[in-house]
């Protein structure tokens, strides 16, 4: 098959050597030249595609024509900037897929679309997203422009929140105090296992579907991490008490019945 992939970084870029290693051809985008070392060594065909609210950069004609399937891996950046309007970023790109009449689109989205509640309620694709968040109301309106589009299907891939042997959260949150939700059930899944479920998609007929993506284990934030931290010898990061804990448990049961789907990387 002919795969692009818009946003081939620390996810696209591994997913794009196991498609390669499937003899699956690539397209990757990246938003840095210096980038194209490591693309060309890996066997994919390197783009500069760069999506602005406004407009885009890059030959997007010609990275998406003739494609089978594109995965759309967008970093939102709604945490940095909460300013950004990551919906319009994804709108520039809707006319540039109907032209490029690629029959399916594989769009990366985050489980951050869920409300955390007090008593962390089970939340399955079928919950209602967050109305209250701008975060998850950008990302819920991005999926739809794709999802409402007739030109071709979508399947929305929500993982929970990345992990791999080189990216953790636990590095970010060594030592810091006081804090929240120290009882909230973690909702991680592992880098492998993402790009395991997206060539899982791939292999199967297209869908307009929705999947959570997220390692059925749970444990409280405090308990994972004060552990995550002592395995990997760095300070444990201090929860504060005073406040209730919000949080959710998202469920994977749809991805692993509907497409027969094992977990293989823990998220210790």
């Amino acid at each position: 098959m002919k795969i692009a992939i818009l946003g081939c970084g620390w996810l696209g870029f591994e997913l794009g050597k196991e498609l390669r290693a499937l003899n699956h051809e690539v397209k990757a985008s990246v938003t840095r030249n210096e980038k194209f070392v490591d693309l060309h060594a890996a066997g994919l065909v390197p783009y500069t595609i760069k999506l602005y609210e406004k407009g885009i950069q890059g030959d997007i004609r010609s990275f998406l024509s003739k494609s089978d399937c594109i995965v759309v891996n967008i970093p939102p950046g709604l945490r940095k900037n909460p300013e950004a309007d990551f919906v319009s970023k994804v709108r520039t790109i809707v006319p540039y897929l109907e032209k490029s009449y690629c029959p399916r689109i594989i769009f990366v989205s985050s489980t951050s679309v869920y409300k955390n509640e007090p008593g962390f309620p089970e939340v399955n694709e079928n919950t209602e997203t967050d109305n209250s968040c701008n975060i998850a109301v950008q990302l819920r309106n991005a999926e739809l422009l794709l999802l409402n589009n007739e030109n071709f299907k979508t399947e929305i891939l929500r993982f929970g929140g990345l992990i791999g042997d080189d990216r953790h959260p636990v590095n970010q949150l060594s030592g810091k105090r006081d804090l929240s939700s120290p009882k909230a059930p973690v909702n991680l899944v592992h880098r492998r296992d993402c790009i395991k479920a997206i060539i899982t998609l791939i292999e199967k007929p297209a869908t307009n579907n929705i999947f959570n993506l997220v390692h059925p284990e749970h444990p409280s934030r405090e308990n994972y991490y004060t552990k995550i931290a002592q395995d990997r010898e760095l300070e444990a990061p201090q929860f504060s008490h005073e406040k209730s804990s919000e949080g959710k448990v998202v469920s994977s049961d749809r991805f692993q019945k509907e497409l027969n789907f094992k977990f293989e990387h823990s998220i210790y």
